[in-house]
């Protein structure tokens, strides 16, 4: 079946939903969302969002912060863009209903995380993701032109090469129509055209063993515009939280903010230890990187499972006031964190890198934008700042409506897309081929392509990865649509991008630590 609309939206999280709120104004929008509309990763984000808010902070203080973070490899030009239209991004957020911390006096709460030189970071209590998420999908149902499709996964992007032209890489005229979307619910693929198509679903967590992420964060966007011969970059740049809750068999990880390290958790060693000032003069308030590689190298020295974030110094009605979520699921296992040190370990969180786009968010691809973690917009460069994201997602998301409203009217919607072809398929015999090639997929990627790489491990990850690539493909030639068909597919994808990435970078930086190339190349 043929929907068209102005506007189509691939995922639900705050890129996404901010970009269906603007457009709503101007045209019919469609929002696919492979899951509820709520199973996003900003729905989990715990610190905050960062803006400048109050002296003495200010704009260039920002921008430093998110430039140094980066290993110096951001766009500046972006950082400043975002940074200065962050905070009247997030006054829209509040009108639209979102509700931040204030102290008594009436002004924002804010906290301070690693990497940031000040208080500047809003928040509700721990579980800021989760109120932007709510504000977001209330503000959805008050518009009649937004129609969510729940429980519908995007296969593919529909470009020329649906019409029986060769698209290559190297085309600057290629144009994307829509998306063949599979309904989850009765396994038929539509076929959804629009005049402007927005790619927001979030990252790809799920390539790691231990992740923060939900289990929908499968590097589908990414897949999906790499298939259609969009540009990716950055993958390599892959960062893993410091600090998620050591409690094994559980997935995703339970995150453990960064603001609880901002507000003055310490973090030991298995024996008690303070060790993050043998890595770093800020201690445990370094950038992510730092940190991560840090507690790798301690589990590695002293053969432990885990470190520990000790808040026991802490007052306890204020940390369990400012912490009541990771308060309860610590109890839930039986830490009280007020008495007790908390266990953690590093995990999958946050990709870097993503679809290439510019100012706007428009990607190579005609009619083709991307935000949120999806995206690469030059921001984050080699190591992302804590709390920057939801800034940035909120101000590319706006940038990209504010470009398609200007030009949508004098786009048609290319009817001649064929439907789907179910032709030759039928649905796999085992199971087991799937769930098998995702559980390898995470071990080459986690074994391999972690927190610390080498030469030799990227070599042996791609010799394994490239076996499991053609039996999925094969597979997939032949069996009728999946959500976990596809999602392996998606996987598989961009762990290939993300390691010959790796292999090309013939240096350390940020996020990526090749110890064949310890020293950064600073030429």
């Amino acid at each position: 079946m043929k929907k068209a609309y102005d506007f189509l939206v691939i995922g639900s999280g705050v890129a996404g939903l901010t970009f269906a709120i603007k457009v709503a104004k101007h045209g019919k929008v469609a929002v696919i969302s492979k899951s509820r509309i709520d199973n996003t990763n900003t729905a989990l984000a715990q610190g905050g969002i960062a803006a400048v808010t109050y002296r003495p902070d200010n704009f260039a203080k920002h921008v430093d912060d998110t430039f140094i973070a980066s290993d110096r490899y951001a766009r500046k030009e972006v950082i400043e863009r975002v940074v200065r239209e962050a905070p009247e991004r997030i006054k829209e957020l509040v009108d639209w209903g979102a509700n931040f911390d204030k102290t008594t006096t009436g002004k924002y709460d804010l906290a301070k995380e690693g990497g940031h030189s000040e208080k500047r970071i809003l928040h509700h209590k721990d579980n800021t993701g989760w109120e932007i998420q709510r504000a977001l999908i209330e503000k959805v149902k008050e518009h009649n032109n937004i129609e969510v499709f729940e429980n519908h996964f995007a296969v593919d992007l529909l470009t020329q090469h649906h019409l029986g032209v060769t698209v290559k890489r190297s085309n600057s005229n290629i144009e994307c129509y829509g998306a063949y979307v599979l309904n989850l619910g009765n396994e038929m693929v539509d076929v959804f055209l629009a005049k402007n198509i927005m790619v927001a679903s979030g990252g790809s967590g799920n390539l790691y063993n231990v992740t923060t992420n939900p289990t929908i964060a499968t590097g589908d966007g990414i897949a999906l515009a790499y298939r259609a011969k969009g540009l990716v970059e950055n993958l390599e740049f892959f960062q893993f939280h410091p600090t998620s809750l050591y409690n094994p068999g559980e997935k995703p990880s339970f995150l453990i903010t960064e603001a609880l390290r901002g507000f003055g958790g310490i973090l030991k060693n298995r024996k008690g230890e303070e060790f993050m000032s043998k890595y770093d003069s800020r201690g445990s308030l370094a950038s992510r990187d730092i940190v991560a590689r840090a507690i790798d190298n301690e589990l590695k020295i002293h053969g432990h499972d885990f470190v520990y974030l000790d808040c026991t110094h802490l007052d306890e009605r204020k940390l369990k006031d400012n912490f009541p979520n990771i308060t309860a699921k610590c109890k839930q296992i039986g830490i009280d964190i007020a008495n007790m040190m908390i266990p953690v370990v590093p995990a999958a969180h946050y990709q870097c890198g993503g679809i290439k786009v510019d100012i706007n968010s428009k990607t190579h691809i005609n009619n083709l934008y991307a935000a949120g973690e999806v995206a690469s917009t030059g921001m984050h460069g080699a190591n992302r700042l804590a709390s920057n994201s939801l800034s940035e997602a909120l101000v590319f998301a706006n940038r990209a409506a504010e470009h398609a409203i200007s030009s949508f009217c004098e786009k048609e919607i290319c009817m001649d897309i064929p439907e789907w072809n179910f032709e030759g398929t039928a649905h796999p015999e085992e199971m087991v081929l799937i769930t098998q090639n995702y559980r390898e997929t995470q071990m080459i990627m986690s074994n391999y392509v972690g927190i610390v790489r080498s030469n030799l491990r990227l070599h042996r990850a791609l010799a394994r990865l490239e076996i499991i690539h053609r039996e999925t493909e094969e597979l997939y030639k032949k069996s009728t649509l999946s959500r976990k068909l596809c999602e392996l597919r998606n996987l598989i994808n961009v762990g290939y991008l993300v390691i010959k990435m790796a292999q090309n970078r013939k240096e350390s930086l940020g996020l990526h630590y090749n110890i064949d190339f310890p020293i950064k190349n600073d030429s």
